[in-house]
């Protein structure tokens, strides 16, 4: 059974270990440091960890003067609160002049399980891929956590890395390699494509285990980062596969099915089926729970590659 470790967890040893390496960052937070465990940087490095209360817009403003004198700025807090009650300073203080901030929304997806659906962030990834300037990355597990904090560090200009509260399975390949822009090709297949994000890249890989006991090799492709998006391996996907499902912890409208359905009408139009939140507001549970019930009841990653396959 794979080991379990929760991405915050995982953000928050990888901002201390990125402190020790490089003195020019900070971490800010919006009185949320225990949830996003930004407090293991705060315990580190004291005098470079910034609480700015219930302040979310305010905190972005600092770390965009932050990074106008050379520090790197992670600005942490709830995905929705940083992408909706801070987006117009979001928008004008730092994605517009393209500073160097790098803004950490944690409890992304439904994993914000028991806070209402106030608190769910279900189309932050649109908000940010429509962003200019904005570059985009999801974390599927501990590893690939640990890899963007520190290759964000060294990417100039803005990013938002969207990260979970809860536990997910660590991947296998520890050494599987992390570059922004680029996707992993974790399973080979030659009968459809499954392009994942998130922690729903243990999902997609139990699918194609599924699919592939049924003597369907199904071909699963990690996209962690959605913009810039890896136009490349998803149209040789689409040329080497009969389509492609995409699956997202987020609205089939605007994230990565979207971002994959434009692409492919540009370059190479191919049958595409999108797994994710169709469109609504969740309700508050578990979190096993509200995976199954928005995105996944009844196998809806099999269901979807089963479609393809019947053209």
């Amino acid at each position: 059974m794979a080991k379990m470790v929760a991405l915050r967890d995982a953000f928050g040893e990888a901002l201390v270990e990125l402190g020790r390496e490089n003195p020019d960052v900070v971490v800010l937070d919006a009185d949320v440091s225990s949830s996003t465990k930004t407090l293991l940087f705060e315990k580190a490095f004291p005098d470079r960890f910034f609480n700015f209360g219930i302040a979310e817009a305010n905190m972005m403003d600092v770390a965009a003067g932050f990074a106008t004198v050379g520090k790197i700025p992670y600005a942490s807090t709830f995905a929705y609160l940083a992408t909706l009650k801070a987006g117009e300073q979001l928008r004008s203080c730092i994605a517009y002049p393209k500073l160097n901030v790098k803004v950490c929304g944690s409890y992304g997806g439904l994993s914000d399980s028991f806070d209402g659906v106030s608190h769910q962030s279900v189309y932050d990834l649109a908000i940010m891929r429509a962003t200019p300037n904005m570059t985009v990355i999801v974390a599927s597990d501990a590893i690939v956590t640990k890899k963007a904090v520190k290759a964000i560090a060294d990417y100039r200009g803005p990013v938002y890395l969207r990260l979970s509260r809860n536990e997910a399975p660590v991947l296998e390949d520890e050494n599987r390699n992390f570059e922004i822009g680029k996707g992993l090709l974790l399973r080979e297949g030659s009968e459809v494509t499954i392009l994942a994000t998130g922690i729903l890249v243990s999902k997609a890989l139990e699918a194609a285990g599924e699919l592939r006991r049924e003597g369907t090799p199904a071909r699963v492709i990690e996209i962690h980062t959605l913009k810039p998006l890896d136009e490349e391996i998803i149209i040789r996907a689409a040329k080497e596969t009969r389509g492609i499902v995409t699956v997202e912890e987020h609205n089939v409208i605007g994230g990565l099915g979207s971002a994959v359905a434009e692409c492919l009408a540009t370059h190479y139009p191919a049958r595409v089926e999108r797994v994710g939140i169709q469109d609504t507001f969740a309700e508050t549970g578990p979190y096993d729970a509200l995976l199954e019930k928005y995105i996944l009841r009844d196998g809806a990653i099999i269901k979807s590659c089963k479609r393809i396959l019947l053209g």
